[in-house]
């Protein structure tokens, strides 16, 4: 993050009721698929440039828990406060993130079908840029449907 606010007077940090009006709006002009796939690219897109602007390019670490450190540390509390990132779960090219607190499922309903978005785009195109690899991934679990995180799951292209 840049040493200097953005906005001088608001700061970098805007709310999550105009983020969601973003998604919604975008749902109502494009379709809920093509909304989904725009708000997945522009995350990957910033996770990667974040990752870049720490300097962190290829240098994803062998330990899942450190990993969670450095995601957590670039988008949690310390960070741009997307979400945060308790854990991961590493099974050699594979990987696990889970997730709380995410702005895609704040103030939704329980029972949503509401599925992480731009949070998800973000964490994908991070761990890519981490590690070098292309990934495909998909969202397997949700505080929104019971379980206790937002889970996403990446695997090799």
């Amino acid at each position: 993050m840049s040493e200097q606010p953005i906005r001088p007077t608001l700061g970098e940090y805007n709310s999550i009721v105009c983020f969601r009006a973003v998604v919604v709006g975008m749902e109502e002009a494009l379709g809920k698929r093509a909304a989904m796939v725009s708000l997945k690219a522009a995350g990957r897109i910033r996770g990667a440039q974040l990752v870049e602007s720490l300097g962190l390019q290829g240098q994803g670490p062998s330990d899942s828990a450190e990993l969670a450190n450095v995601l957590d540390a670039a988008l949690g509390a310390s960070g741009t406060r997307l979400c945060e990132v308790p854990k991961v779960e590493r099974n050699g090219e594979e990987f696990t993130i889970y997730l709380a607190d995410t702005v895609c499922s704040a103030d939704e309903p329980q029972g949503s079908e509401r599925e992480l978005s731009f949070t998800f785009g973000a964490l994908h195109g991070a761990v890519e840029a981490l590690y070098g690899v292309k990934l495909r991934g998909k969202q397997v679990g949700s505080v929104l449907r019971g379980q206790g995180y937002d889970i996403m799951h990446l695997e090799p292209r």
